[in-house]
């Protein structure tokens, strides 16, 4: 940068510092701007913060009314005292005021599978319990409980802001349990103006169903909510509990998740600290998915606009991992006698095939089967067409997870033993061809790499050799490697199911653990030792050294492959240690039936024999040495580009070769 370059930069930042100099308002023009900007944030919050806390207020004068009348004697003056209070109530919430004050009380509704329980104040979902599973301490497995779940409606009331979750909803049966078990059972909440004027919150559970029907109904309150009125703001938060026995498996397997009106299922995109995302379009369900539960929310029609976010609790919260928010708009007609929003609610667990028969209407496609993540494209299918039907079938009649995996890992390498066959030929001639490779490298200098290319690919097709058989088999076996790496940890099937020595083939197995952090160790590996991945790196290792000697050590990058090959097992070692035990158990499987596979064929597969029958290919296709494969034209055509002229044959002097 030059003196001219210098000057003229200093130049334009004085300018630009003395225009912002210049054109800052003065004090008192900042202050009627924040005091502008204050009214403005006001309005659009409709006083939500200030009416929170008159509220609170209220609710500790009403418990301090209640002291007083115990303690002290009914004098005038209380009555007076009560009577303000009850008109600053009528200020706050009109003709909701008598519905602000009042007791919580709790309704149960239960079946054979969920039970659900419903609080008076808010007349929300106040916990929901699946009965016939445990948490990893063997104790109830609660989705939610309390305050972990929040569920609140806001509206404007005449000029009051009204939340549900401070009012009281009187329920309409004196049952304190309604059992499912045998009969649909439903329980109507409501939120009184009156007895002509209320909001009802209607719940419905049948017999054998984790979905409970939910019913908003708005009843002759057109002269109650705000005449402008378009649209009622919905509020779910929740606090995702810790329900599994590896913690950080199953933070990384929670998420929340959405299907936009008609079309697939997304889930919010993880951030490290608050992910957020505002969805403009209809949207059918938002679901809070953990690794092997999930609580959804669903609109049988749908839900105008939604904001949904999501955060991890932090490592001081050790009951809950993460913390997940949606605020929805639902559609309102203003001036109907009566406006019903129709939602459902699932409390249940992450089982594909049932998650697949979730329609709450004809023609509904809900998907809700995609919370279970099988992967994309080739690998889900490969599991939805091929894996979960086989160990389902096997599942009919075997008992043991453990022995299912085995006889399921035995038949998949049983259909692909063919591929592995073509495979392990492929590589045996390679590598009875590995000596004249090798004549044919000492005969041409490094320098010329294209012309060696040529020698080589000219001697594979003499011989009948496809370079590429050995890979592509291998190729065809991949999608089922990766399709097992998302099924395991996925299946619910085997969450707290054991096999040998694990406990949860769901989650990690250990022989050995530890509560001493130690650097990178406790990060990277895990405070515990897993067995299974142990033995499943040894099986890969064992594997290596089987089949190492089949690469050519001539070529470089056989060379980095085969080094790539022995540093995998360490590398898996790092990465299993804290996956499913199912998991490694299968691969572990699959690498030692590979052994016996190999050991077997190297048995009946003679390289005497295939040599000499390489022998023979060369010398029939001797007589075709005119005609040249598409691969050598295009490596003919990329020499010349770069000026390489190959050599003319010498036809007096050809000597016999292999």
């Amino acid at each position: 940068m030059d003196k001219n370059q210098i000057i003229g930069l200093v130049a334009i930042s004085a300018i630009i510092i003395g225009y912002m100099i210049w054109t800052q308002p003065s004090k008192e023009e900042i202050a009627e701007m924040r005091r502008n900007d204050s009214l403005e944030m006001v309005k659009q919050k409709r006083e939500q913060d200030s009416l929170f806390l008159v509220n609170e207020k209220w609710k500790q004068d009403s418990i301090n009314k209640s002291k007083l009348i115990d303690t002290l004697v009914f004098t005038e003056d209380t009555i007076v005292s009560d009577s303000l209070q009850d008109q600053e109530l009528v200020k706050l919430y009109g003709d909701f005021a008598n519905a602000s004050l009042g007791d919580e009380e709790f309704i149960t509704l239960k079946n054979d599978k969920v039970e659900i329980k419903i609080s008076t104040k808010g007349g929300r979902v106040y916990s929901a319990n699946l009965l016939n599973y445990k948490t990893h301490n063997q104790t109830d497995l609660v989705l939610f409980d309390g305050d972990q779940n929040k569920f609140n409606l806001d509206f404007l009331a005449q000029n009051n802001l009204i939340s549900t979750q401070n009012f009281y909803f009187e329920p309409q049966s004196e049952k304190k349990v309604l059992n499912a078990s045998t009969e649909t059972q439903t329980l109507n909440m409501r939120l009184k103006a009156d007895n002509r004027r209320y909001i009802e919150y209607s719940y419905s559970l049948s017999p054998g169903s984790y979905i409970l029907d939910f019913d908003i109904n708005f009843v002759n309150t057109e002269d109650l909510v705000f005449a402008g009125t378009t649209f009622i703001d919905l509020t779910w938060n929740s606090y995702i509990p810790h329900l599994e026995h590896g913690e950080k498996f199953e933070l990384q397997n929670t998420n929340l998740f959405y299907q936009l009106f008609g079309n697939d299922v997304n889930k919010l995109k993880v951030k490290k600290q608050l992910s957020e995302e505002e969805i403009t379009t209809k949207v059918k369900w938002i679901g809070y998915k953990q690794q092997f539960f999930s609580s959804v929310l669903i609109a049988k029609s749908s839900f105008n606009e939604v904001t949904i976010s999501q955060q991890n609790t932090g490592e001081e919260d050790t009951l809950n991992l993460k913390y997940m928010t949606s605020k929805i708009s639902l559609p309102y007609k203003h001036g109907a006698k009566k406006v019903s929003i129709p939602l459902a609610f699932y409390f249940g667990p992450n089982k594909y095939s049932d998650l697949r028969k979730i329609s709450l209407s004809e023609g509904d496609n809900l998907k809700m089967h995609k919370l279970v993540p099988l992967g994309w494209g080739i690998f889900g299918w490969v599991n939805r067409l091929a894996i979960i039907p086989l160990f389902n079938f096997l599942g009919t009649f075997i008992s043991s997870y453990g022995i299912i995996i085995l006889v399921m890992t035995i038949f998949i390498k049983t259909v692909l033993f063919p591929l592995t066959y073509r495979s392990f030929l492929s590589s045996a001639k390679m590598r009875v061809l590995k000596p004249e490779i090798e004549k044919i490298n000492e005969k041409i200098s490094k320098d010329k790499a294209m012309e060696r290319q040529q020698a080589t690919m000219a001697l594979y097709k003499k011989a009948g050799v496809n370079p590429m058989g050995g890979c592509i088999p291998i190729a065809l076996q991949f999608p089922i490697l990766i399709a097992m790496f998302h099924f395991f940890p996925a299946s619910i099937e085997l969450r707290q199911q054991s096999f040998l020595w694990a406990t949860d083939l769901s989650s990690y197995d250990s022989i050995y653990s530890w509560t001493t952090h130690i650097p990178f160790i406790s990060q990277y590996y895990g405070n515990h030792i897993s067995l299974f991945t142990l033995l499943m790196a040894l099986a890969i290792v064992g594997s290596t050294v089987l089949n190492g000697n089949q690469m050519q050590d001539n070529n470089p990058q056989a060379k980095t492959m085969k080094y790539m090959m022995y540093f995998m097992p360490v590398m898996m070692i790092f990465w299993f240690n804290n996956y499913s035990a199912g998991l490694s158990f299968y691969y572990l499987l699959s690498n030692l039936i590979t052994i016996i596979q190999t050991l077997i064929m190297r048995k009946f597969v003679n390289e005497d024999k295939l040599f000499s029958k390489l022998q023979a290919n060369v010398s029939k296709n001797k007589k075709k040495d005119g005609k040249k494969s598409n691969f050598q034209k295009k490596l003919e055509d990329m020499a010349k580009q770069r000026g390489y002229t190959p050599p003319k044959k010498n036809t007096k002097n050809n000597k016999k070769k292999f």
